[in-house]
């Protein structure tokens, strides 16, 4: 078995090319100014005294009840002992007194049994509410287990999601499913802003930051609560709390913290989109308080997959930051909380004013008046029928696409759009009007809504335009781009949207950043920022990294080697992309070098066990087998959990013909990590050296349950089932 290297890291930067031109101007690490910290965050009891009727609103709420330690009253899924049966699996749900816990079973495996420390959602969402259960585990992340439930008539069903393995989306447990389709089995999404891992970042609880800690080698998971509370959107509480306590409110307009109320829209939505949005991480550590810029991108999560559709709408998953796309915030001034109390969740008007509920037309109205009057003349449906309320036509339920049809999870589309049934179907979105009008075409449909209305209001310019260009139409160091394309750059690069303007710059640096001109503009535009952490930089590298990523995912390394050098002329010695550098540096075959770039991650950053598990490798393959063992302990030394440490360790036992000596090592690594499926490979192996044939045939099994196309690890099963008869 050939050793394994980690290649899921995310990239951020990169390094200056070698020959004489335009410097760019060196960049310093800005002083950060205080910010909140963790003792900063006093908890929502803090609140309850002095603010007891917004206390009482907010318990009853659905962030109030959004998660917690499971108890009786929040846990909504069955906790009664029933299997929830899988082809290859029986999984047990059990409640003894307030321990709460899965069993999962299966044939020729140990139990494993998983504590329920947290428990998420509750089923609140008219939509479709789930509920998912998380558990600390002994590297000290909290992970997200792969058995949700959601309600349904009847009693709810468990489901899982499968989009990382066979990609059927969410689909209901049944004796049909095998375990390893799930992908959250093994468990492996965690709380908090890890990006070893996937992650749910910080949104599902309050305070929720999570970091490896390099004296207690392992991670450290805080947060205050598995609920959404007061501090989530209005920020520490403390120097609040001690104004109040000393009789210090009201002397002066500090208030010990921001008040919300008089934010403008722009500032109101940040609020909010710190949870309810698609983001990707710039660095990790966010607390409310922090400017929520400097950590997350709301736009460049549009890269690679392309969850919107240009009008906003979503494509596969994405929460309600489309409502950025709407005419409603961009020609207006709408805000959230224009329709949603912010404390008890319930509907209003934008006076502030209680609606009944989700469909009171008062959501609208209050700002359209005039469509109040007389409404079956612009609705030309009976009034108070379905189809009379204005958020049917305008802000109807659409399914989220990538969980597919089997379980239902239909979100309000927040981009509020006129229906154009032609146009909605053609991108792929159910119209609002085929939602009820099912035997009728979006032909027909778009005639009679031409009829009732005549021309149609156009429909706003599509966005992520950068985006799709960055990412589709150019290539590191093209011969040249046309000058009105260069200018239109050049014209974005001043754009107040820090995505738009940092893909702007990314797109000139990539594909013209050695043009003499061009790099007196972007070193221009580099001069203007402030330091390393600028957040326009921070998402100038990431854009490089991700197109370098991409490069050498399809096998071109060397395009992934030029553009994340690029990346680091941006922020030099980030140790992710160094790390990454490293690998299209191996890739390419170029292991000195690559063993240099390593050196320069680890100098950045020690606490990266991969970057010692990749040192290893390039040694492996430079014909220092001993050192490569040396660099794979050291991983070990810097994180215990490492398993691709352990894994490489027993490769080498393995190649040296030494089965007992590797078996240990390779026993550790598909203990740590069970869906390291060449880790079974290789205990297999190690096993038919020893003659276990039983043994073998279980790893083996193991192995393709998360790598069903190996066809090495099948045929030597079937050579095995062969040779013992199946015994």
């Amino acid at each position: 078995m050939g050793a394994i290297r980690d290649a899921a890291v995310f990239a951020l930067a990169l390094v200056g090319c070698e020959r004489e031109r335009v410097p760019f101007p060196p960049s310093q690490r800005a002083p950060r100014t205080a910010e909140p910290r963790a003792a900063d965050f006093l908890g929502v009891e803090a609140c309850a005294t002095c603010h007891a009727a917004q206390y009482a609103a907010w318990r009853r709420s659905t962030h109030g009840r959004a998660g917690g330690k499971p108890a009786p009253g929040l846990v909504i899924a069955p906790f009664n002992g029933a299997p929830i049966r899988f082809a290859d699996a029986v999984v047990t749900a059990t409640a003894t007194g307030a321990e709460y816990r899965f069993t999962v079973l299966r044939a020729g495996s140990p139990p494993v049994a998983l504590r329920i420390d947290g428990v998420i959602g509750g089923g609140h969402m008219m939509g479709g509410g789930t509920q998912g259960f998380v558990s600390r585990f002994g590297d000290g992340t909290v992970r997200f287990l792969p058995f949700e439930f959601v309600r349904r008539e009847g009693g709810g069903v468990w489901f899982c999601n499968t989009n990382s393995r066979s990609k059927r989306g969410w689909i209901p447990i049944t004796p049909q499913v095998r375990l390893a389709e799930c992908g959250d089995w093994p468990p492996t999404r965690v709380l908090g802003d890890v990006t070893r891992y996937a992650n749910c970042q910080a949104c599902h609880g309050s305070q929720i930051v999570a970091a490896f800690d390099t004296t207690q080698r392992r991670y450290a998971t805080r947060f205050t609560a598995l609920s959404i509370n007061c501090e989530s959107c209005h920020g520490p509480g403390r120097r609040h709390v001690e104004f109040a306590r000393s009789g210090e409110l009201g002397r002066s307009a500090d208030i010990g913290m921001r008040s919300l109320a008089a934010l403008d829209k722009d500032a109101s939505l940040e609020v909010c989109f710190r949870c309810h949005a698609l983001k990707d991480v710039l660095q990790p550590g966010y607390l409310p308080g922090r400017p929520l810029a400097e950590y997350y991108s709301l736009g460049l999560p549009q890269l690679g997959e392309h969850p919107l559709f240009p009008d906003g709408r979503v494509r596969t998953f994405a929460y309600q930051e489309t409502q950025r796309f709407s005419d409603c915030y961009r020609n207006g001034s709408m805000r959230c909380v224009d329709c949603h109390d912010p404390h008890s969740q319930a509907y209003r008007d934008v006076n502030g004013m209680p609606l009944r509920d989700r469909f009171s037309d008062g959501q609208c109205t209050s700002c359209h008046p005039s469509k109040a009057e007389h409404s079956e003349t612009h609705t030309h449906h009976p009034a108070g029928s379905a189809g009379s309320r204005c958020v049917a036509c305008h802000m109807p339920y659409l399914q989220e696409p990538e969980v597919g049809h089997a379980i239902r999870y239909a979100r309000s589309d927040h981009t509020i759009p006129i229906p154009r049934p032609a146009a909605d179907e053609a991108e792929g979105v159910t119209s609002a009007c085929r939602q009820c009008h099912e035997a009728q075409t979006p032909e027909q449909l778009e005639v009679q809504v031409h009829e009732w209305y005549g021309s149609l209001k156009p429909a706003a310019p599509p966005g992520f335009a950068v985006t799709d260009f960055f990412e589709d139409s150019l290539a590191p160091d093209m011969p040249s781009l046309p000058a009105d394309v260069v200018q239109r750059l050049e014209r974005l690069a001043q754009s107040e949207d820090l995505d738009e303007r940092a893909l702007a710059l990314a797109s000139l640096h990539l594909a013209r950043g050695e043009d003499t001109r061009v790099r007196r503009f972007l070193a221009s535009e580099l001069g203007r920022l402030d330091s390393l952490d600028d957040p326009i930089r921070r998402r100038w590298s990431i854009a490089l990294g991700f197109v370098a990523d991409r490069y050498r995912q399809q096998g071109d390394p060397a395009r992934a080697i030029v553009t994340y050098r690029k990346a680091l002329e941006i922020r030099p010695n980030e140790p992710g992309v160094l790390l990454n550098l490293g690998l299209a540096l191996a890739e390419a075959g170029d292991f000195a070098n690559a063993i240099e770039t390593y050196r320069r991650s680890l100098a950045a950053d020690p606490a990266q066990p991969l970057a010692h598990v990749n040192w290893g490798i390039a040694l492996e393959s430079l014909g220092d087998t001993a050192g490569g063992v040396a660099e794979f302990r050291r991983a070990l030394a810097a994180d215990p959990s490492e398993a691709l440490a352990y894994f490489n360790i027993g490769v080498v036992g393995l190649a040296r013909g030494n089965g007992r000596e590797a078996m240990e090592p390779l026993a550790r690594a598909a203990a740590l990590d069970p869906g390291l499926a060449p880790a079974h490979f290789a205990l297999a192996q190690g096993y038919l050296l020893a003659g276990d044939a039983r043994a073998a045939t279980r790893e083996l099994k193991l192995g393709l349950d998360f790598d069903p196309g190996n066809a090495a690890a099948r045929r030597l099963l079937e050579q095995i089932v062969r040779a013992t008869g199946g015994h």
